[in-house]
């Protein structure tokens, strides 16, 4: 028998990154993973997860009854037993465009909606169909949500960043888009309310971008995955209002707004009353993908129409109500961490970012090496900015139970003190 050593196989795993500062950033995306690795486990006291945004772990944001409702009768029901249709159940797409239609100040069809797993699969789909133009490119946010790239970089599509400037409550650089764009550029995408960041982008700001869009040529993604919570002055706009100015892809699903992430159930919307995406075979290309995936589960698209036609005022309040007071929480209390300064009150989503002054900690450099001691002494979880697209940043999450919020936020800092070098605790 040959040496083991020596013996080559067909399935070893390939490097496919560019360059080893490409591979490093693309292993820091799956930190959050080696994170909770890091907690001590002889810890008892209870991890705190501030480094993403699933509070439906906590009792306090459960989901609405009537989803919960809508899922039992969709089961006893029997009528969605069987495989859905390509594009999603009709029932359901047609359920997606009336409660989008809501904001729209013109009306989709059932037509214009394709059921996903999940948003994740419809950032998937629309990234796959970009990257069938060829050598075409993608204009993203800086701090962003990292599946764009990482998706993008697996498909050897070109990235360019943008950047959101917090000087001015995160805002797009418009000037920086039209610079960054070329004859090769297919789109630009806006995620609003913006996960990192929790700003809320103002509607003469998103008219500003949709007119930019339309100048350069390019379509907008609008990932409006956490629509409509905004708790703060600015009211939440869907891109999809612009559509008349520039064809837009929505993106959107039921995770964040009813607190259910698990149930897979998001939408790809065509908001295009003008018909481009159609006449420049975007649609067709789209089509085409999803018919090489398996789509969510056949229970939950029954039981949307009564999720999205029932759930009453009275739920969103409350978790709008819930998600402003954690949010007061986190921003009030980071001001009495030192080595954190806090650019702008978040006003939507789950999300704020912070910068980190690693000069005022001794034995720590970086915000990777922050967070891997923070969740080592403390077994608190946050996200370094780093995996965002901004180093020495850190992405806190608010979204969870109030009292656990305001334990981890004291645990980091504790962190600080026991950290703060001898200049820090003289200032």
């Amino acid at each position: 028998m040959e040496n083991e050593a020596e013996k080559k196989w067909g399935f070893e795993v390939k490097q496919e990154l560019n360059g080893a500062r490409e591979a490093e950033v693309a292993a820091l995306r799956y930190a959050s993973v080696s994170l909770m690795e890091s907690v001590d486990k002889n810890d008892p006291r209870p991890v705190i997860p501030l480094g993403h945004g699933d509070p439906a772990a906590f009792p306090c944001f459960r989901t609405a009854a009537v989803a919960e409702d809508a899922i039992v009768d969709s089961v006893r029901s029997s009528m969605f037993n069987c495989y859905a249709p390509m594009f999603g159940l009709p029932l359901a797409r047609r359920a997606v465009a009336e409660y989008l239609n809501r904001d729209l100040p013109y009306k989709l069809s059932a037509d214009d909606i394709y059921i996903t797993l999940g948003c994740m699969e419809a950032v998937e789909i629309i990234l796959t169909v970009i990257t069938r133009l060829g050598a075409a490119n993608i204009l993203l946010p800086r701090p962003g949500w990292p599946f764009y790239e990482s998706f993008a970089k697996r498909n050897h599509l070109e990235v360019r960043h943008f950047d959101l400037l917090p000087e001015r409550g995160w805002e797009v650089d418009l000037e920086a888009v039209e610079a960054l764009a070329d004859e090769n550029t297919a789109a630009i995408v806006i995620i609003n309310p913006c996960n990192p960041c929790g700003n809320v982008l103002t509607y003469q700001h998103l008219q500003k971008i949709a007119e930019t869009a339309r100048k350069l040529g390019i379509l907008v993604i609008a990932d409006e995955v956490y629509g409509h919570l905004a708790f703060g002055s600015t009211p939440y706009i869907p891109m999809g209002v612009f559509g008349s100015i520039v064809p837009v892809i929505t993106l959107g699903s039921i995770s964040k707004r009813w607190i259910v992430p698990g149930w897979r159930f998001g939408w790809l919307a065509t908001n295009d009353p003008n018909g481009v995406l159609q006449k420049s075979g975007i649609v067709g290309s789209i089509k085409a993908c999803l018919g090489v995936r398996s789509g969510p589960s056949t229970l939950i698209q029954g039981a949307v129409p009564q999720i999205l036609e029932k759930t009453d005022e009275e739920y969103f309040s409350k978790v709008i109500g819930l998600l402003r007071e954690t949010a007061d929480i986190c921003y009030d209390k980071i001001k009495e961490i030192p080595c954190i300064t806090r650019p702008n009150k978040p006003e939507g989503s789950m999300f704020i970012m912070v910068k980190l002054n690693p000069s005022l900690l001794e034995g720590i450099n970086s915000d990777m090496e922050f967070a891997v001691q923070l969740a080592k002494e403390e077994s608190v979880i946050v996200l370094p900015g780093i995996i965002v697209g901004m180093e020495n940043w850190l992405r806190i999450t608010f979204a969870i139970d109030p009292s656990a919020l305001e334990d981890g936020l004291d645990r980091m800092k504790a962190f600080y003190y026991r950290h703060a070098c001898q200049e820090a605790l003289n200032l």
